[in-house]
Formats: C-alpha cells, structure tokens, sequence
C-alpha cells in the first residue's frame, strides 16, 4: 500500500474495495441505509443480523427491531445490493446481558434503560469482537450520532439533527471501540434525508416505520414481561405517605415508576400524589407531592469517561447532562469519586430522576460526548 494512500470515507487508508466493513443490520431504514450506501461506495460489506429473542413469538410483533420481519427485510437489501448477509443467534447472550437485569433491576425497584445495555454489552461488544474475527477494517450502525477526530484521537459527538440524536443510548461506548465503530448517519440533517436516501437506493424498506417498543416489551407493557419472567413477582402490598401512613393498596411495586401520577387509584385526598420511592423489600410505593420529586444530586456509578484529559484529574467538571433521553441537556457540576464513581450536581432541580437511568455528561460549548454514568440511588 502506497505510504501517500489517501483516507477513505470511512477514514482508512485503503481503496474502498480493500477495506471490509461489517454493517450492523437490525431490518429498519437506517442501518439498511448504511449499508447500501457503502456497499454502493465499493467497500466490501457483510451484513449482520442478530436474532435477539424467541424468532417464533417475533413474528407476531411489529415495530420491533429483529423480529423475524425485520431479519427478512435486512436479507432483501443485502440482496439488492449484492452484498453477503448473516444471521446470528444471540438469544442467550441477549437473555443473560439484557433481559435477566432488565427483570431484576425492576423488581430492585430501579427503572432500567435495556437499550443502553444492549449496545454496551451486545452490539459494541460480542457483535464488534465478531466483526474482528471477520477480518473487518471497521464497524457500520445506523446510529444517529458522530464520530470526530480530535486532536487525542476519535471523539463522540451529538447527532447534527437533535431530534434523532441517539448519545444517550451510546455514552457507555468505550475509546476503544470508538476507533472501530463508524456512524454514517450521524451528520445527516434529517430522518427524511435517510429515507430519500433508501428510496433512492430502491430499498423496500424506505417507509418503514421506526420502532418504538424496546424489543422484547411489546406494546410498552413492562409488567407483563417481567411477571413471565419472574414468576410471582407481582406481590400486592401497601401505597404509603412519607410519614409511613397507609393511603391504599397496590397490585405489585413492578407496576409502577418514579414519578408516576395516573393509576395510583387514590383520588379525593387532595393535591395530586405522584410515586417519590419503591422499597420492594417491603413492598410498599411511597408517594407525595410533585414537590417532593424535585432533585439536585445525583449519584452515578460504572462511569465511562471519553474526555481528552482523565476522569479524576479534575475535583470537577462544568458539564451539561441528560437524566432523561426525552429531555436537553441542562448545566451541571460533575464530582469524580474514583474512576468510576462520581456525583452530579444539578444547577437547575430536576423531576422524577429514578436508580437505573443514566446520566450522561456533554460539553458546555459544543456537541461532544464526554461519557456518563449509571444513577444508583433514586433521590438524594
């Protein structure tokens, strides 16, 4: 290879034809755009699929991602494009990384974001060590988030469009896996700019629609699965007041979440109740006033820092933060304990932060990710 090889577009120095790159398909238009788009480019793809639960009990399920609908449509694209397409059965790693602490982190009283978890501990670990042992130069998802050089080396920014911007679902990835994952979607202005694409690529899949359920919960029925999977997990007990007195009853503490109003089952007692702590030890859910759910420090842990200088070279950090995917991010003060450990400090109080979210951290004046960590206590 000439020493003046000129970087590709997926910034490697080698012709596209000589540079394989595994495309993470999950069937929806995003990552099918990513791989075709490469695959027209001249890159030698592999498309890989990965089938992440019980394929029979998928097919009845829509928008979901890898139900075997969508394996379907992901195998048709490799098809128009002319690209080889596996796939892969995960199901246990996918069982005992994801769902098993999804079940037991709800009935710990916590409110788990799987997502976060599946990327973590599935996609950017056993599916990227995957890749490498396909001999691959890279990694490809259709991830809505950008991956920059900066002066230390690759950088994890926001999406260009803040409405797909997907960095909350992704602060957990580590520096060494940022030097492998590409993200070719992230500069892109708009979801409608990925479906023209698809149309354009003649992709059947141009109008699908976005999942919106996590995977293996249909229909937002949390409760439900984590009954199946946990058999007897829903033990009726007492609906308490902060002073401990008994307002009602309820039908089991894994049916309800911080911050929850509706379906408490306890009009006429005055001003509005809202859910403020879980004690499934006791099986008891403590409610009280929207006041009362308003918080300004936050405990992490597990934390994944991607900042140039380390973690714990600093008593703290001016960041801004997310505790919610839905919400921006807003100022804050970030304390390291130790490598992994750390407090936050919210300027502005926030509502309904629960144990099990996460919290991730963003730079004051631009669009970098600086990583994040898991909330482990509910309020403090």
């Amino acid at each position: 290879m000439p020493l003046d090889q000129p970087l590709n577009s997926l910034g490697l120095a080698k012709p596209p034809s000589q540079t394989r790159v595994v495309v993470a398909m999950s069937g929806g238009v995003d990552s099918s755009v990513v791989a075709a788009q490469l695959a027209e480019e001249g890159y030698d793809v592999v498309g890989v699929t990965l089938q992440l639960y019980d394929h029979g009990a998928a097919l009845a399920k829509k928008g979901a991602c890898c139900a075997g609908r969508d394996i379907h449509d992901a195998r048709r694209v490799a098809e128009i494009m002319g690209f080889p397409h596996y796939v892969l059965d995960y199901e246990n790693i996918f069982r005992e990384a994801v769902i098993d602490e999804f079940a037991d982190a709800y009935l710990a009283g916590a409110t788990p974001v799987p997502c976060i978890r599946c990327n973590e501990r599935v996609k950017f670990k056993d599916l990227l060590a995957t890749a490498r042992d396909l001999d691959a130069d890279c990694m490809a998802t259709g991830h809505y988030i950008q991956r920059k050089l900066g002066a230390r080396g690759p950088e994890l920014h926001r999406a260009a469009d803040p409405e797909r911007d997907q960095s909350y679902f992704l602060f957990s990835t580590t520096a060494e896996q940022l030097a492998y994952l590409r993200f070719p979607l992230g500069h892109l202005a708009s979801k409608a700019e990925t479906r023209a694409l698809a149309t354009r690529y003649g992709l059947s899949v141009a109008d699908k629609p976005d999942s919106q359920d996590i995977c293996f919960v249909p229909n937002g029925k949390y409760a439900a699965v984590i009954e199946k999977l946990r058999p007897g997990a829903a033990e009726p007990g007492e609906i308490v007041d902060l002073a401990g007195h008994v307002l009602g009853l309820h039908r089991g503490v894994i049916h309800y979440t911080i911050g929850q109003r509706k379906g408490l089952g306890l009009g006429g007692l005055g001003e509005p109740l809202f859910v403020l702590l879980l004690d499934p030890e006791a099986r008891r859910v403590i409610v009280g006033p929207k006041a009362a759910l308003s918080t300004r420090r936050v405990p992490l842990r597990e934390i994944n820092w991607l900042g140039s200088a380390p973690f714990t070279s600093a008593a703290e950090w001016q960041v801004e933060v997310k505790v919610r995917s839905t919400r921006p991010p807003a100022p804050a003060i970030l304390r390291p304990l130790s490598d992994t450990e750390a407090e936050v400090e919210l300027l502005s109080p926030e509502d309904g932060i629960a144990a099990g979210q996460a919290c991730v951290f963003y730079d004051t004046e631009g669009s970098r990710v600086l990583g994040g960590g898991w909330i482990w206590r509910g309020r403090a």
